[in-house]
Parts: structure tokens; C-alpha cells; sequence
């Protein structure tokens, strides 16, 4: 059994996601029952599963969740708060169970003991007496009936998830006197039956003094995988004297039956899915990957012989037709693959909810969450990485930004605050905006704790960006006081590195007494890469174009330059350091003068700059090889990619570029500026 048990922990964990968030969308003392019904199916299923592989404390530990829910769908039970706090605790011990038992660690006894006696304690007090008398009459009800007639009909898939219908009905005759009769008109040919497929309904006949809880018991199962119709089976002296029941109640069945097929069609397509392991998704994008570097080296050699062919011979013609095929096809290839790891960023967002409902309640708070953009895709492997920066920022947000009701109501806002959550692309990036309408950052009070810090001197002026950045920088915090949510001084510097990491990027925007937003762009994908190809010395390296703001020609008149610093440029109303890649990378250059150079203005981590090179190339998508897998970490390049002429072309880390060149920028010594004015010498001392 224990090559099912992964399938089973990610089922589960999946289960619970949809357990949290419907428990999360409940509406106290008006419950929508279909909510109810989701989240007691996805209990049903846990604990069914756990006592399938074994698991026998998660199985009893959902079973007393799980009977709590049961009373809420029969509408026994009101939801109330505390019921639903309870619940949301049990989601977490269940959560903390499973994933246990899937690392092979230890349980925590005591805190499920905990929770299992609040459940307990919930269950014991008295529930709705009204309610509760109307069902005791509803189940009365068939006192008179001497038997159950039941349609059964199976879904098409239903054998495949390994449940038997013959073992259903061979439960039944535990209970009583059982007759069947087979509806076998939705066998096919024998050319078209399949033989894990289901196409057998039964119309059974129960005797017996039974109750239809337990003829249900029987079904639970499967309940999402068969279309179920249980009717009282009256007894003949009644149906003298009743002749309209009796017909419609044998007559159930059969139309249920005949209404089975849509429904199991539906069923069929609706799950034509399969759950395949991220290895050999990597393994087929890498594969890909290498298809497109060979389909770009063929593509450039028949460009090349086609040029060369004099006579434009008709095999020439059709051998660049069919290169020009397989490079359509190849991209689409390329694309189809890469969706298949692309995921909705509500997986990210589903675990804000349940972090704005436990601290909001902690810190006194109302906020009300606003999320807009769930459907927007990104890769799986960014998405992962992302959800930990993300958690710190929502409770960066919920601490630091959201004022308290009696706070925000002196300051004449609604004592609701709003969080704000919003996802977009924009070109090949996916952007997410997370805002609140709190009380923004306070700038001098960032800008004095800085200075006494030693990281702005005492006469320095910064501008209002400059001062936000601050916040990212590593051991600066403004919070009064200590707490277990934030205030310690780490955190916002490791968001950064995280989003840096993957080659994204973050800013704050904050109007104090109004709010802050924090912008996070990143890549859609880690495989892929839109680049620009430049030419520096012999060389071609590529800057990614979400990097690149504009490439313009370089004049010297608005060329500057500040003793023993680089050379700054002017661009519009802004000043930014000029970095000549050649020296960067320890590369030759063979003209010393920056006038009329194309320079490559491009942004990391806030900061600008311009890249000299000595040409523009194309710009390609480009599949991205990393080089600390193959080689190791080199500081200033984020991987590398292989061209279509079969040569290696290494991708630039613009963030690291920046550094490097600050590196060098600091450790040159004091010389005067360049009299001619346009910055050369000083360029080359900088760098």
C-alpha cells in the first residue's frame, strides 16, 4: 500500500486547502449548505482514506471533526464562531498530523488531545430542539414502509478508484432480504467496452426492518462517484388505499436510471485529468529546452546554405520550408510544455485568508481582504518560492499598517482597514500588488532610526523613495515594540533577497496616513528568458528585457562626473552611473572614449544605471542554463543559454552588475574630474 501513500498525503493536503478556505467563506448563522456539504466531503474523504492506509489516530481524529460537520449539514446544529474556530484548528492538527506521518516524525499528542476535547465539548452541548424533533419525525416517517427500493447506478470511472459495486450490494444483505435486477442497456459492443469502465445499474429491493441512515452508510463512499435514489418500499394493504404512491415510487427508480447518462458523461470528462510528478515534467521541459537550441542551430545553417546556393534548387526550397515548419512547431511545443508547470497564483493566495482571519483577531484588528487576479499563471517553481515573502508582507501589513478601530476612527476612516491583493501580467512578468489603506510609513521616523544606525549621515537628504527603500535593508525596524508577528528587524531584507533570487524585483510606495503598496515583479518562468543579445568585445552576453528601460546613444554633453567616482550620465531630470561592461568582466576595450557609445539603460532593485556595450543584437527567447548547477555561482551572471550557431552566450544578473560595480566604484582612489568632460578617465579608474 505504501506506493499509494504520496498520492493519498497530496490528495489530502488539497482536501484540507478546500476545507480552510470554504470554512474561511462561511457566513455565521446563515451558512450556505452547499458550502457545508464541500467541506464535509473533503473530511469524509480523509478519514476515509487514513483508515484505508492504516492511519488510525488521523481517522479517529476526523471522525469527531467530521461528526460536527455532519450535524451542521443536517441542520441539527446552528454554525456559529466558535464552531467554526474549532474547526479551523482541527484543519490544522489534521495538517500537522499528515504531514508527520509523511516525514516520519512524531505527533504531537497533547495538542491533538487538546483539540479532540474542545470538538468533544463543542459536540456535548445541546444542539437545536426544534430542529432536532423535526428530524426524528422525518426519520419516523417510514414506519410504515416494509422495505427500501434503490436505484444504483455507478459513474463510468467508478471501478478505476477501486470500489467494488458488488460489495456494495452484498453490505445490503447484512441488513435484509435483497433482490436485484441488472440494467445492462448501457453495455457497449464488445469493440468498444473497456474493461475498467463501469456500465452495469442496479435496481435493488431491500425487506426488512431497516433505517436509511444505514442503507446510506453503505454508499458514503461513493457517493460523488454513482447517481443514488433510496424510496420507501410500501407495504400492499397501504397501496389500496394510497394507489398514487405506490406508482411514483416504483417509477423512481427507473427514471432516475434513465437519467443516469448525461450525468456520468459529465462526470467522465470532468475528470480527464492525471497527476504526474514534477520530475518528469523538468525532464520533458528540459528535453524541449534542447530541441530548441537544435532547431535554432539547423534553422541558422539552412538560412546560411540557402544564401549560398546559386541555382535555388527545389530541394533547397523545400528543406527551408520544412526548417520554417519545425521552428513553428518546435515554439508551440515550447509553449504547450511550459503550461503544463504554469499554476494560478490563488495557490499563493489561499493562504492569505487564514492568516489575515488568525492575526487580525490577535491584534484586535477588523481588516477586510480584497483579491483581484487569482486566475493569473505563473510557474510552479516561482510560486513556491514566492508564498514565504508573501506571508511576511501580509503580516508586515496587518501590524505595521492597519491601525486599530478606535485609531482609525480618530483619523476619520472606517474602523474596517482593507487589504488589497492584485495580480497581473505585464510583458513576460507577472506583477502582484499588495496594498492597505493603514497608516503608511512613517518617513522620519525610518530616516532617524537609519542615521542612528550609521546608514544615512546626519546631513544627508533623501528623497521619499530613497527613504522607503530603507525598510529593506538588513536589522532596520521602527516597530516601539517586540512581538511574536514582526518587529525584530529581519524579515523585510530576506523578502527582498527571496524575490531577488528570482530574478524579480520589489518597491514601496506609501502615502503617509493613507497606506502603502509593495509592487513585486517577477518572471513568469525560471526556464525561459526574453533577452536582449549584446556584443561587448568579442563576446555576446544577454540582458533579460524586463531589465531593460531604453537604449540610446551616448553624448557627451551630458556627461559628468564626481572626483574618484564613475561617470554619471543625465538622463532626463535623473543622474545615473555609467558601468562599462568591458571592465566589469576583465575585458579589453579598445576605445576609451564614451562618446557616442550605445548605452543599455536598465533597473535592478530600484537602482538605474547605463551599460556600455559595443553593439545591439537581436532579441530572442532564450532557454536558461544554470551555472551554478554545472559549474558554480559567478557573481554578475544569473545562467547561461547556447545560441544558435552553437556558441555560449552568458545571461547578465543586472542587480549583481550594480553591485560589482559599486564594489569597484569604492575602492578606487580620489582623482579629479575628467577636465574634457566627458568622463572617460574617470570611467576607467571606477571600474
Amino acid at each position: 500500500m505504501q506506493q499509494f501513500h504520496q498520492t493519498f498525503f497530496e490528495e489530502s493536503f488539497e482536501g484540507l486547502d478546500i476545507m480552510e478556505n470554504e470554512l474561511l467563506n462561511l457566513d455565521v448563522g446563515n451558512a450556505d449548505s452547499e458550502v457545508i456539504n464541500t467541506i464535509f466531503r473533503s473530511a469524509h474523504s480523509i478519514k476515509g482514506g487514513s483508515g484505508t492506509f492504516g492511519f488510525t489516530a488521523v481517522a479517529e481524529f476526523t471522525h469527531v471533526a467530521e461528526t460536527l460537520l455532519d450535524e451542521m449539514r443536517d441542520g441539527v446544529r446552528q454554525v456559529t464562531q466558535e464552531s467554526v474556530d474549532i474547526l479551523l484548528k482541527s484543519v490544522d492538527v489534521m495538517r500537522a498530523m499528515l504531514t508527520t506521518l509523511s516525514d516520519g516524525g512524531e505527533m504531537d499528542v497533547d495538542n491533538i488531545a487538546s483539540v479532540q476535547m474542545e470538538l468533544e465539548q463543542l459536540l456535548g452541548t445541546e444542539s437545536n430542539s426544534s430542529t432536532t424533533d423535526e428530524v426524528s419525525d422525518s426519520n419516523n416517517s417510514d414506519e410504515n414502509s416494509e422495505g427500501w427500493l434503490i436505484s444504483f447506478r455507478p459513474h463510468v470511472e467508478m471501478l478505476r478508484t477501486g470500489n467494488d459495486p458488488v460489495r456494495m450490494i452484498y453490505a445490503l444483505t447484512e441488513l435484509g432480504q435483497v433482490s436485484t435486477k441488472a440494467d445492462i442497456s448501457d453495455i457497449p459492443t464488445f469493440v468498444d467496452l473497456n474493461p475498467e469502465d463501469s456500465f452495469l445499474g442496479w435496481e435493488i429491493t431491500l425487506k426488512g426492518d431497516v433505517k436509511k441512515e444505514d442503507i446510506v452508510e453503505v454508499f458514503d463512499w461513493v457517493e460523488d462517484e454513482c447517481d443514488l435514489d433510496i424510496q420507501p418500499l410500501i407495504n400492499e394493504s397501504k397501496a389500496t388505499t394510497e394507489e398514487t404512491t405506490t406508482p411514483e415510487a416504483v417509477a423512481a427508480p427507473s427514471e432516475i436510471a434513465s437519467k443516469a447518462k448525461p450525468t456520468a458523461a459529465k462526470k467522465t470528462a470532468e475528470s480527464a485529468s492525471i497527476r504526474v510528478g514534477i520530475d518528469k515534467v523538468d525532464e520533458i521541459i528540459n528535453l524541449v529546452g534542447e530541441l530548441v537550441i537544435t532547431q535554432s542551430m539547423l534553422g541558422q545553417v539552412g538560412s546560411e546554405i540557402g544564401n549560398a546556393d546559386e541555382h535555388n534548387s527545389p530541394y533547397m526550397e523545400k528543406l527551408l520550408e520544412g526548417l520554417a515548419q519545425l521552428e513553428r512547431n518546435t515554439r508551440e511545443i515550447q509553449e504547450s510544455v511550459m503550461r503544463i508547470r504554469m499554476l494560478p497564483i490563488s495557490f499563493v493566495f489561499s493562504r492569505v485568508p487564514r492568516l489575515v482571519h488568525d492575526l487580525s483577531s490577535k491584534l484586535n484588528k477588523q481588516v477586510e481582504l480584497v483579491t483581484t487576479g487569482e486566475n493569473t499563471e505563473l510557474d510552479k517553481t516561482v510560486m513556491e518560492k514566492i508564498g514565504d515573502p508573501m506571508v511576511h508582507l501580509v503580516r508586515n501589513a496587518l501590524d505595521h499598517g492597519i491601525e486599530t478601530p478606535d485609531v482609525r476612527k480618530a483619523a476619520g476612516k472606517s474602523e474596517m482597514g482593507t487589504l488589497s491583493l492584485n495580480a497581473y501580467h505585464k510583458g513576460g512578468s507577472i506583477v502582484i500588488e499588495l496594498s492597505d489603506d493603514g497608516a503608511g510609513i512613517n518617513k522620519e521616523r525610518v530616516l532617524n532610526k537609519a542615521r542612528s544606525n550609521g546608514l544615512v549621515g546626519e546631513n544627508e537628504n533623501l528623497s521619499d523613495d530613497a527613504i522607503n527603500d530603507l525598510i529593506f535593508h538588513p536589522g532596520l525596524s521602527t516597530a516601539e515594540s517586540l512581538s511574536d508577528v514582526s518587529g525584530r528587524g529581519v524579515g523585510m531584507d530576506v523578502v527582498r533577497k527571496n524575490i531577488k533570487s528570482l530574478g524579480g524585483s520589489v518597491r514601496v510606495d506609501s502615502v503617509e496616513g493613507k497606506g502603502a503598496t509593495f509592487t513585486i515583479q517577477l518572471p513568469l518562468t525560471l526556464a525561459i528568458l526574453d533577452g536582449q543579445l549584446v556584443k561587448v568585445a568579442d563576446e555576446t552576453f544577454i540582458i533579460p528585457l524586463v531589465s531593460i528601460i531604453e537604449s540610446i546613444q551616448v553624448k557627451s554633453a551630458n556627461l559628468s562626473g564626481i572626483a574618484g567616482k564613475a561617470a554619471l550620465y543625465k538622463l532626463r531630470d535623473e543622474y545615473i552611473p555609467v558601468i562599462r561592461a568591458h571592465n566589469v568582466f576583465g575585458m579589453e576595450d579598445s576605445n576609451s572614449s564614451l562618446e557616442d557609445r550605445l548605452m543599455v539603460v536598465v533597473e535592478g532593485d530600484g537602482a538605474k544605471a547605463g551599460i556600455i556595450v559595443d553593439d545591439l543584437l537581436a532579441q530572442q527567447q532564450v532557454v536558461i542554463k544554470s551555472l551554478e548547477t554545472n559549474y558554480k555561482r559567478v557573481d554578475g551572471l544569473s545562467g547561461a543559454t547556447i545560441l544558435g550557431d552553437g556558441t555560449v552566450a552568458l545571461i547578465l544578473d543586472i542587480s549583481g552588475v550594480i553591485d560589482m560595480f559599486k564594489t569597484l566604484s569604492n575602492s578606487v582612489p580620489p582623482s579629479p574630474v575628467d577636465p574634457d568632460g566627458n568622463g572617460s578617465d574617470i570611467a576607467e579608474k571606477a571600474a
